[in-house]
C-alpha cells in the first residue's frame, strides 16, 4: 500500500515535503498531488473515488484557511484520511485546525498539529497503521521508537 499526500496548492509543498521525507524513511511508497477542493473539485473526487484501486491505503490531506480538502477527501473515500492544518489564514492556522477537526459524526478526519509537526506525525501515524499488516514497516516503527522518535 502507498500513501497519497494531497494539498490544495503548490505553495503547501514545503510543509508537506516533511510527510514525504518521513514516509520515505519508513519505506512507505507515496505520491504527492496538488488538487484543490475549491479549484479542482472534480479532480479531487476522481482521486478519492479511485484511490483504493490505485493502491493507496491512506490519504494525508493538507489545507489552510477554510481547509475543506481533508473533509472532501473523507467524503469520497473509505480510506483513512489524516488532515494536516496549514498556517495561512488566522494566526497559527487556527482557522484550518477548526475546519478540519470539526467534522460531522460518521465522517472522520484524523487531525494532526498545524504545520510541519503535523505533516511529520501524519507520516508516523500512517506507518503505525501500515505496520499492523507489514512486518518490514513494523520493524521501522520499532527502530524509530528506539531512536527516540527521530529519523
Amino acid at each position: 500500500m502507498k500513501v497519497m499526500i494531497i494539498m490544495g496548492s503548490k505553495s503547501d509543498e514545503s510543509v508537506m515535503q516533511e510527510s514525504q521525507n518521513w514516509l520515505n524513511w519508513f519505506g512507505i511508497e507515496n505520491e504527492m498531488i496538488v488538487a484543490s477542493a475549491h479549484r479542482n473539485p472534480d479532480k479531487v473526487r476522481d482521486l478519492m473515488v479511485n484511490a483504493r484501486s490505485n493502491g493507496f491505503g491512506a490519504v494525508i490531506a493538507a489545507a489552510g484557511m477554510a481547509a475543506a480538502l481533508p473533509g472532501v477527501c473523507a467524503a469520497y473515500t473509505s480510506l483513512p484520511v489524516l488532515g494536516v492544518p496549514l498556517d495561512g489564514g488566522l494566526p497559527g492556522g487556527i482557522d484550518a485546525l477548526y475546519s478540519i477537526v470539526q467534522m460531522p459524526a460518521g465522517l472522520p478526519v484524523g487531525t494532526l498539529a498545524v504545520g510541519k509537526a503535523g505533516a511529520r506525525n501524519a507520516a508516523v501515524l500512517c506507518a503505525r497503521m501500515f505496520a499492523l499488516s507489514d512486518e518490514k514497516i513494523a520493524a521501522k516503527v520499532e527502530a524509530f521508537k528506539a531512536q527516540e522518535y527521530k529519523i
